[in-house]
């Protein structure tokens, strides 16, 4: 008998998918070293056609501005101020807080129109009426969800509930990472992150190199990058480099893409051990500027935010995302509304001026807004049940959110409410149509931008959304 055509035993099924995966795997680290090798340019992915933006700053006013008050004048709610709220307006109407009475109430405040454009902004935003022709505000944004939580995660994910992938995270997953020292997406608090917390910029089912990461004001930037005492960096090198021989041993024993992500984001830590410091000292920045966007080196604010959010997307970033606390003017609204707006009217245009004069606002889309709007009518009971200095409630119907650079046709205004601010009179634009917007301008096509997860593609915009148009300069 031919030696050759001896008998072997046949390998089990689960020593083949045990042992033959070291090829597959193998090569899946090769690739991941060979892109650590590589230049930071390298590692992005190819849009679907040519982006007019290459990064995202996202400011989120955890809360719900009221938009009455800062960009959509109604002259007849002042006028009609304190009647009662025609019956017609209520049909079908959800509303979190608001009792039996329920009476109209208008602005306060004064609004101008400003720049060539025309905008109409607030008295409470002197800073960025002169940016007023670089911004494109949409006055007619609605969602689904009523209250913060699920609506703060709508926003994000296109789904009212956790465990979807965070906007931040289908941009890097669809564009990849344009620095291989930083992660892709960052997240900065100026406050309390609110009710949905983390799941805003979670990975949900996609790989977990695509979650954000957070960047903190005080203390260690992020947390258990520094050495622990006692240790020194050829120390923790050693540490790194048998974790690391481990994790490869594991990946070629099962193939596991998560046990390649690992690797890669403990080499990025070490690296980010020595970008990270010099990269959050804002005293190295001049005095001008700090004064420009209202900054304080070592004091945690919304205005040290912005800058570091400059300095981030300088250094390729790919998406930085600003969560700012307590808009949620339930009462005291008066008092409240301008105190807040004096905290992000600076820096907020600062950091529009300064991508400008920098040559970044081009390609460096700059998104403000919430998760949803205010009533025009007067909220007055407190948590006693006393009256108290009015507020207004939650409002998902109507609202409003503005857009600069990145290929946003600044100056130009969308859509247009009732002459009450309560319903959409003319160009809704839900936010699926936003989310495709901003997908489009990055050059990502959001019905393209799919990931198969339980047997089924799922995307930001879910089966929905189009592209407003009228945005696109």
């Amino acid at each position: 008998m031919d030696p050759s055509l001896s008998y072997r035993a046949p390998v089990s099924r689960r020593a083949f998918f045990q042992h033959g995966g070291f090829g597959l795997s193998s090569l899946a680290l090769l690739g991941l070293l060979q892109a650590e090798s590589t230049t930071s340019a390298e590692n992005a992915t190819q849009p679907h056609f040519k982006p007019k933006a290459k990064r995202v700053i996202y400011l989120h006013m955890i809360g719900a501005p009221s938009q009455l008050d800062l960009f959509d004048p109604k002259p007849e709610l002042v006028k009609r101020t304190g009647e009662p709220c025609p019956e017609s307006l209520l049909a079908g109407k959800r509303f979190a807080f608001l009792g039996a009475e329920k009476r109209l109430a208008g602005s306060k405040f004064q609004f101008a129109q400003h720049g060539e454009s025309g905008q109409q902004l607030s008295e409470l935003l002197p800073n960025l009426a002169r940016d007023a022709d670089d911004i494109a505000i949409v006055r007619t944004l609605h969602t689904e969800e009523i209250n913060h939580a699920p609506a703060q995660i709508f926003l994000h994910t296109g789904f009212g509930r956790g465990d979807r992938p965070s906007f931040g995270s289908w941009v890097t997953y669809g564009l990849g990472s344009a620095n291989s020292d930083l992660p892709a997406y960052v997240v900065l608090l100026s406050g309390n992150a609110g009710g949905a917390g983390t799941a805003m910029w979670s990975s949900g089912f996609l790989p977990s190199v695509n979650q954000g990461v957070q960047f903190r004001s005080q203390g260690d930037a992020v947390l258990y990058l520094s050495n622990p005492a006692g240790h020194s960096a050829e120390s923790r090198r050693r540490v790194l480099d048998a974790a690391k021989a481990l994790n490869e041993a594991r990946l070629a024993d099962v193939g596991d893409p998560e046990i390649a992500t690992r690797i890669s984001q403990y080499e990025m830590a070490y690296r980010m051990q020595t970008n990270v410091p010099e990269l959050i000292d804002l005293k190295v920045e001049s005095q001008e500027t700090l004064d420009r966007y209202g900054a304080q080196p070592g004091k945690p604010s919304f205005a040290n935010n912005c800058l570091l959010a400059r300095r981030l997307v300088e250094r390729g970033v790919r998406v930085v995302e600003l969560y700012d606390a307590d808009w949620d003017h339930h009462s005291n609204l008066e008092n409240s509304l301008p105190k807040k707006a004096r905290d992000v009217d600076q820096p907020m245009a600062a950091l529009i001026a300064d991508l400008r004069e920098r040559g970044l606002l081009d390609d460096t889309l700059v998104i403000w807004g919430s998760e949803f709007g205010r009533t025009p009518l007067a909220q007055g009971i407190g948590g006693n049940g006393e009256k108290t200095k009015p507020g207004r409630d939650h409002h998902k119907d109507a609202f409003t959110m503005w857009l600069a650079g990145g290929g946003v046709k600044g100056g130009c205004s969308v859509g247009q409410t009732d002459e009450f601010g309560f319903n959409i009179a003319e160009r809704p634009v839900h936010v699926h149509d936003l989310n495709a917007t901003v997908l489009h301008l990055l050059g990502l096509d959001h019905e393209k931008l799919t990931f198969k997860y339980q047997g089924r593609e799922f995307r930001l915009t879910d089966v929905h959304g189009s592209v407003v148009k009228e945005l696109i300069a």
